[in-house]
C-alpha cells in the first residue's frame, strides 16, 4: 500500500481509489490515500479502562499503533478475532490508527462523481457517500467521525480556537466546500469568533464551481466583488477538492482567487497533490486555531 503508483501520484483527475472491504458481510470503502498498509495483526494488548472500540494496541513496525473495532463501530458487536485478521493501518489528521475489518474485495477506481451524497435521513451517520458498484452499494465511511467519536481530541475541535486573535474581518467573502455538517459548523463557529460574517457555505465541489461561474457569468472579471477566498476540503462527493482547485487555477478570471485547501489528508506524502493543482496554501483539519492566522496572511489582513 505504501508505493505511490498511478492516480495516487495524479491530482485533480476527479477521480479517486477506493478499498473495497467488508465488516459482517456489508460492504464499505476507504479512500485508498489513506490507508498506509494492510496486514494482520501478530500482537495486541488491551488497554485497561479504553473505549469499548479500542481493541487495543498493537507493535507496527515499531510504532504502538492503536486498534479500532470496526465491527463495534458499526454494528456494536466485539470481534474476536482482531488478532491475525484484516487491519487497516491508516494515516490521516496526523495520526496513525489501524481498523480491524472482516475482509478485502480490492481496489477500484471510480470517479468522484460516481459517490451519491446521503439523503436527509442518513446524513448524519457514518456515511459520507454511496457507491453503486456493479449493483452493489458499497458505503463509503467517514473514519475521521470514527476516531473523533471516541477521541475528540484527535479532529478538529472547537476548544481549539479559545486564543483566536478577535478583529474587525467583517468585509471578506468567503467560500467554503465540506460535506460534513459537523466541520461546516465548527468553521462557522470559528471564522465567527474571529470577526467573520461573510460566509457562504457548500456541501460539494460541484456546487462550490457552479457558484463560481454564476459569479463569472454575472460579473465576469469583477467576480471577487463577491468572494475573497475559497477554502476546500479533498474528499466531497460530486466535485473532489483536489478538482475543484484545479479547475479554478485553470480558469482564465477565477486564476487568481487565492484557495486553501482544508482537510484531514494534508500530510507529508499528500502536500504535493495540492501544490500541483495550484493551490495557494494547505492545512490540516486538526489546525483549526492556525486557520484565521493563515487568511489573514494570504488576504493580508492587519
Amino acid at each position: 500500500m505504501e508505493s505511490k503508483t498511478g492516480i495516487l501520484l495524479e491530482s485533480g483527475t476527479g477521480e479517486v481509489e477506493i478499498l473495497h472491504f467488508t465488516v459482517s458481510g456489508v460492504h464499505y470503502a476507504i479512500n485508498v490515500v489513506k490507508v498506509k498498509e494492510l496486514l494482520q495483526i501478530e500482537n495486541i494488548s488491551k488497554i485497561p479502562n479504553a473505549h469499548p472500540a479500542i481493541s487495543g494496541l498493537s507493535l507496527i513496525r515499531g510504532e504502538m499503533i492503536s486498534v479500532v473495532d470496526l465491527l463495534y463501530v458499526l454494528e456494536g458487536q466485539k470481534n474476536e478475532k482482531v488478532k491475525n485478521g484484516m487491519t487497516l493501518v491508516c494515516e490521516f489528521n496526523k495520526i496513525k490508527v489501524g481498523f480491524a475489518i472482516e475482509s478485502v474485495l480490492g481496489i477500484q477506481r471510480i470517479g468522484w462523481n460516481q459517490i451519491i451524497k446521503p439523503d436527509n435521513l442518513t446524513s448524519n451517520s457514518l456515511i459520507i457517500g454511496n457507491i453503486n458498484l456493479n449493483n452493489e452499494i458499497i458505503m463509503l465511511l467517514d473514519f475521521e467521525k470514527i476516531v473523533m467519536d471516541i477521541n475528540p481530541n484527535t479532529g478538529i475541535n472547537i476548544d481549539r480556537i479559545k486564543d483566536i486573535v478577535v478583529k474587525d474581518r467583517s468585509k471578506i467573502k468567503i467560500a467554503l466546500a465540506d460535506d460534513s455538517p459537523m466541520i461546516r459548523k465548527v468553521l462557522l463557529d470559528t471564522l465567527t469568533r474571529a470577526g467573520f460574517t461573510k460566509l457562504k457555505f457548500f456541501d460539494d465541489g460541484m456546487e462550490t464551481l457552479d457558484y463560481l461561474l454564476m459569479l463569472i457569468e454575472k460579473k465576469g472579471e469583477k467576480f471577487k466583488e463577491d468572494i475573497d477566498l475559497l477554502i476546500t476540503d479533498i474528499e466531497m462527493p460530486q466535485l473532489d477538492g483536489h478538482s475543484l482547485t484545479r479547475r479554478v487555477k485553470e480558469h482564465r478570471n477565477l486564476k487568481n482567487l487565492p484557495v486553501i485547501i482544508f482537510s484531514s489528508l494534508i500530510t507529508g506524502d499528500l502536500l504535493h497533490k495540492g501544490e500541483a493543482v495550484g493551490a495557494d496554501a494547505q492545512m490540516s483539519k486538526p489546525e483549526i486555531e492556525n486557520l484565521v492566522k493563515l487568511i489573514d496572511e494570504i488576504l493580508d489582513i492587519k
